[in-house]
């Protein structure tokens, strides 16, 4: 399956497209209009908001069973958007993501599992050639929308320490101002 979105959120939402459905084989659709995985990057003087447009998911197994389900997903690094041209191209740069040297951003699901009211998915997340086991908490929201339509919303917030990948490593500015926990902050809405 091949989108334009935010790649963490594609990769969580695709996932548990059809797990919490009640029908299992009912196919439900990404709503890439409320869909966002973001970030939030804070330093000494204020916090910087951003986001990945472009990425590739593909999910194998039986959306009824989502501990079967494997997901792997790929991030343009790229395709990173703060809402500033010049600190984005930084952000490209190997001062950070090094996105020519490393043009992707990955994560392979190793589990999935359901604790309590939440889903959670375990995996490899890639980011500069490093490799991290991380776990993704999700909370799962259901009902209907404004044309009716059943709705699927899945919200989950994950913080990494960028040295672990190398981000910003190199950058006398991040050194300096950049705090080391980045925030990620997944919102997937998806409808049959």
């Amino acid at each position: 399956m091949k989108s334009k979105a935010s790649g963490f959120a594609v990769m969580v939402g695709v996932l548990w497209l059809g797990a919490v459905a009640a029908a299992a084989y009912t196919p439900l659709n990404l709503d890439t209009t409320h869909s966002k995985v973001g970030f939030t990057a804070e330093t000494l003087l204020f916090d910087v908001d951003g986001e990945f447009q472009d990425y590739t998911v593909e999910v194998d197994g039986d959306p009824s069973k989502p501990e079967s389900a494997k997901v792997r997903v790929a991030i343009d690094a790229g395709s990173i958007d703060t809402k500033n041209k010049k600190r984005d191209d930084h952000l490209r740069s190997p001062d950070f993501l090094d996105a020519k040297t490393h043009p992707k951003i990955t994560f392979t699901s190793t589990n999935i599992r359901k604790r309590g009211s939440q889903l959670v998915m375990n995996g490899n997340l890639t980011i500069r050639g490093k490799t991290k086991p991380v776990s993704i908490p999700l909370s799962v929201v259901s009902g209907k929308n404004g044309a009716g339509k059943d709705v699927t919303t899945y919200k989950g917030k994950l913080k990494i320490d960028r040295n672990d990948f190398g981000v910003g490593a190199d950058s006398v500015a991040a050194k300096i101002s950049l705090e080391d926990e980045v925030e990620l902050k997944l919102i997937v809405v998806t409808f049959q």
